[in-house]
């Protein structure tokens, strides 16, 4: 049974109304009034726990109220709840909205993946020169090491998200942190292999052209096309029933900095084809991640938003 605390900053004009709305909604509980209890911004402090699968409509109902502009909305995760009430309006109320995803949660987590500090580009590069040494040892253990590093699916789901709000600014600065977080990792990983090879420290079979890690990452064909589309289908669904762990972030990063990693490494040994493919391999499956994760966002909004109107249908003839 999963609950969300939702507090809030009610201008006293609005009160009552804010009241009446989380007052109808069955799966509201614990619902408590501190008439001129907050500071900065001024007003009155509501404060509920709601049924995670009714909280978008509570949350919808708030802000069209205004609350959103005039006072503030703050949610906060409820661990462990002990009720009969909540678990008898769980059981009758909420219906296939059970696992409903928390929009503005959804929404908040993606943006604050979309941040790019300095950090977002030194995991990049550090991500890439790892992959590099993976890559030139033939060493599949360095690839995951590397993709665990990687940060950029933060920066592919907040263009995904630019997109789904028509926001521009979000899908400008995400793709630019890609376009230079990349740029960066290929050349650390173009330098660190130049002095590999000045020092002549690559194995023996590296220089033979025994490079099988390197040959299945810079070959792009149907398979890598199929994994880019789970990957990116994986990645959204795991945000917005926030399931995110480090093993999807290896399986995201699949598509992409090994990609980032083989080009610097070919054009630095002179490899001008297998450069090419993996160039050609980082863009396809950064562009299918984002469309890919696009139209996931869209149809899982569209899915919940026709159970939701079900439900309020059903509730409007009960109560007719």
């Amino acid at each position: 049974m999963d609950m969300i605390r939702v507090r809030a900053v009610c201008p006293p004009d609005l009160t009552e109304r804010a009241m009446a709305l989380l007052g109808a909604e069955p799966c509201v509980l614990n619902l408590q009034l501190q008439p001129g209890g907050v500071r900065r911004p001024d007003g009155d402090a509501v404060q509920c726990d709601v049924l995670t699968g009714a909280a978008n409509e509570v949350l919808r109902g708030l802000r069209d109220l205004g609350l959103e502009q005039r006072g503030s909305i703050v949610l906060d995760p409820v661990g462990t709840v002990f009720s009969d009430r909540a678990a008898r309006v769980w059981a009758t109320e909420l219906g296939a909205r059970l696992r409903a995803p928390v929009w503005a949660q959804v929404e908040a987590r993606i943006r604050a993946e979309g941040s790019y500090p300095p950090s977002f580009y030194l995991f990049l590069v550090i991500a890439g020169i790892i992959g590099a040494v993976g890559i030139i040892t033939n060493s599949q253990i360095l690839i995951v090491a590397a993709m665990v590093v990687g940060p950029e699916y933060g920066a592919i789901t907040s263009v995904a998200l630019g997109i789904d709000n028509r926001s521009r600014p979000r899908i400008v600065q995400g793709l630019v942190a890609l376009l230079v977080g990349f740029a960066l990792a290929v050349a650390a990983t173009f330098l660190f292999a130049l002095l590999v090879r000045a020092l002549e420290l690559q194995p023996e079979a590296f220089e033979l052209g025994v490079r099988p890690v390197s040959n299945l990452i810079n070959t792009p064909n149907f398979f890598s096309a199929v994994v880019a589309v789970l990957a990116g289908v994986v990645g959204i669904v795991s945000l917005t029933e926030a399931r995110t762990s480090a093993l999807l972030g290896v399986f995201i990063s699949v598509t992409t900095i090994p990609a980032g990693a083989d080009i610097g490494v070919s054009v630095a040994f002179g490899s001008w084809g297998e450069a090419r493919g993996s160039l050609l391999q980082l863009l396809l499956n950064i562009v299918v991640l984002i469309v890919v994760g696009t139209g996931t966002l869209k149809c899982q909004r569209a899915v919940w938003r026709r159970v939701s109107e079900r439900r309020q249908g059903r509730v409007a003839r009960r109560t007719a």
